[in-house]
């Protein structure tokens, strides 16, 4: 963080510290973000949250989220001087839940989740943040400041919830009664005295949608996930071999997952970003799966440049690819493509395509079309 000999804020009265705040929320909506809000950093709660979480295994073999101790929960301590954090919310829904689900009841096709079909947005929304920073420090004179945006050990959604920015759903994630949950956060830890905001009132109620379509029961409990049975995890964050039990459950899912998301009633109300960075690849939606599987690692690099699915790495990708393949209907081309990767160099694709070759030998294959398939699938996703 920055330091500053005198503080640039330090005469400014309550009135005037409200308005710095409002220019702040008209200078991130120029930036592309749709809300702004002040948390202090009394994260308490959430650190006793957190620990209990860990210590119960529920972050698998996420080991990272052990490493900066009590920094993550205590931000001072991460970044010296820091007393508020400036929270800021991006709308990342790039197309319509009708396409999502399409794509979902299409056993041929691969699902992406919703927020990886277009540019990685860690670095956007850093640089958009730094402008932020940058154009109140131009205001107002130089101040201690750091930005993130899932880049470091910092508990985004508790802080995003004292900023006012949603509350927590029972699917874990933030929700807002105009926007659903189709967005990322970032955030600026400062050492301005900005007024804090006011906190949302939880609207969930007794809906437990979230928890009753999970395909893995990951949501165990209301505002409880267990990243070990979550398909987001298992297919992005998890490295080696998924259970055997879980797999069939993961479906066509290759990168993630987002019927929580779909099936939330909040979500009726969610806008398709504006962002043309987040516009979807063509390569990336709702792909084949044979076609998916057949691309090499320089194909693979070549398509994903700037994507969050280089987060799983091509043999992660592989790995996701070949369940999902065992998971479709019984057919010709399904059993071809896997056969030729049966020998593969790694021998954690090798073992997902045994299961999978496994699979298709006791799958019938199936005798109506495929819009008929779709069409029933699509059915019991609702």
């Amino acid at each position: 963080m920055r330091k500053s000999v005198v503080h640039p804020v330090g005469r400014l009265n309550s009135t005037e510290l409200q308005t710095l705040v409002e220019r702040l929320r008209e200078w991130a909506l120029e930036l592309g973000f749709e809300s702004l809000g002040i948390a202090d950093i009394e994260l308490d709660e959430a650190e006793r949250r957190l620990a209990r979480w860990l210590a119960a295994g529920n972050h698998g073999d996420m080991h990272w989220m052990h490493r900066h101790g009590r920094k993550r929960s205590r931000p001072a301590e991460l970044v010296p001087g820091t007393i508020r954090v400036i929270a800021v919310r991006m709308n990342h829904l790039s197309t319509s839940a009708e396409e999502a689900r399409a794509t979902l009841a299409n056993p041929e096709r691969g699902y992406i989740a919703r927020y990886a079909l277009g540019r990685d947005y860690h670095k956007l929304i850093r640089k958009r943040l730094q402008h932020l920073a940058g154009r109140l420090e131009q205001t107002i004179g130089a101040f201690g400041y750091r930005v993130f945006c899932d880049s470091a050990p910092v508990l985004e959604k508790p802080l995003a919830l004292k900023a006012g920015l949603g509350w927590m759903g029972k699917h874990s994630l933030l929700l807002d009664r105009h926007m659903g949950s189709w967005f990322f956060l970032g955030e600026i830890y400062t050492d301005l005295p900005l007024p804090v905001s006011q906190p949302q009132r939880p609207l969930c109620g007794s809906c437990r949608r979230c928890l009753d379509i999970c395909p893995t029961r990951a949501i165990s409990a209301p505002y409880h996930l267990d990243a070990r049975r979550c398909i987001a995890y298992l297919t992005i964050e998890h490295r080696g071999p998924i259970p055997p039990a879980l797999r069939p459950l993961i479906g066509n899912r290759i990168f993630g997952c987002d019927d929580c998301q779909l099936a939330c009633p909040w979500n009726r109300h969610a806008q398709l970003s504006r962002e043309a960075a987040f516009v979807p690849r063509a390569t990336l939606r709702a792909s084949r799966l044979v076609e998916l599987f057949s691309w090499s690692e320089v194909t693979f690099l070549r398509h994903t440049e700037g994507n969050p699915l280089r987060r799983a790495g091509y043999r992660g990708f592989l790995r996701n690819l070949a369940i999902a393949l065992g998971n479709a209907p019984k057919s010709d081309p399904i059993t071809a493509a896997l056969r030729r990767r049966a020998e593969d160099p790694s021998g954690l694709v090798r073992e997902h395509v045994r299961w999978a070759l496994s699979q298709q030998r006791r799958h019938k294959k199936v005798t109506n079309s495929p819009s008929e398939n779709r069409s029933a699938t699509a059915h019991s996703a609702n």
